[in-house]
């Protein structure tokens, strides 16, 4: 098992809509960076995966969700009315990926990004590195403990 923190603005694809999804899971798109279209081709059914939101009041870790689905060609890259449209992206080269997720839990807070940088074992860990802006960022299985152990 892997384990990953993926972004997602709460109006877009928050832990709630996640939940609502059930069992069917909630497809994860509209990734526009290549080294995160790169971790998202890296992820298998079963990883575990944190929801962090972002570009909101409370910003950070809000739940945990699996991947139920591998990666797949994201759909919005060919929908001209989508903002995930890509024109150079084609049916026979696609570019971009997307993946399918189901809830696991919400958490009862918040775990912000400055609580996050406190944390000695995420010190080398892209997301609290000055100036990372990936959608999508491994964790290393002691990284994924010691915020699980932060949160409950």
């Amino acid at each position: 098992m892997k384990y990953w923190l993926v972004k997602t603005e709460p109006d877009e694809c928050s832990i709630d809509d996640i939940g609502k999804a059930g069992d069917k899971g909630m497809v994860w798109d509209g990734v526009r960076n290549y080294q995160a279209r790169n971790f998202l081709r890296d992820m298998n059914v079963g990883d575990h995966v944190f929801i962090y939101h972002s570009s909101c009041a409370k910003v950070g870790i809000v739940g945990l969700a699996e991947v139920i689905e591998e990666a797949f060609v994201d759909p919005l890259q060919f929908e001209p009315n989508s903002p995930y449209f890509d024109a150079k992206s084609t049916h026979e080269a696609p570019r971009w990926s997307a993946i399918k997720l189901r809830f696991i839990r919400k958490f009862s807070g918040v775990l912000t990004l400055q609580q996050l940088k406190q944390l000695p074992t995420l010190a080398d860990n892209p997301l609290v590195q000055k100036g990372s802006r990936l959608s999508v960022v491994p964790f290393a299985k002691a990284e994924y403990q010691a915020v699980l152990k932060q949160l409950t």
